[in-house]
């Protein structure tokens, strides 16, 4: 997962990161079409706030390969446990 390298990258190892996903998917034009993705993530990071987690949490979303090529919105939610 890019968000546990950029975490590392940034001085932070995660300890623990947990994500869950709930896709939504709608009957389009005769076939099947996912139209949103909500991911929540909730990780154990030592030594980091919570302002820095959110950062490095928006670039990981904003530079996911996986997001770019879908075409749906993904709401990502990152919290500390």
């Amino acid at each position: 997962m890019a968000f546990s390298l950029m975490l590392g990258e940034a001085g932070f190892p995660p300890d623990e990161i947990k994500a869950s996903s709930a896709v939504s998917i709608e009957q389009q034009g005769g076939g099947f079409t996912i139209t949103t993705i909500d991911l929540s993530v909730t990780a154990k990071v030592p030594g980091i706030d919570d302002a820095k987690f959110q950062e490095i949490a928006k670039k990981a979303k904003e530079g996911c390969p996986v997001s770019k090529v879908l075409n749906a919105t993904i709401n990502f939610e990152a919290s500390l446990a």
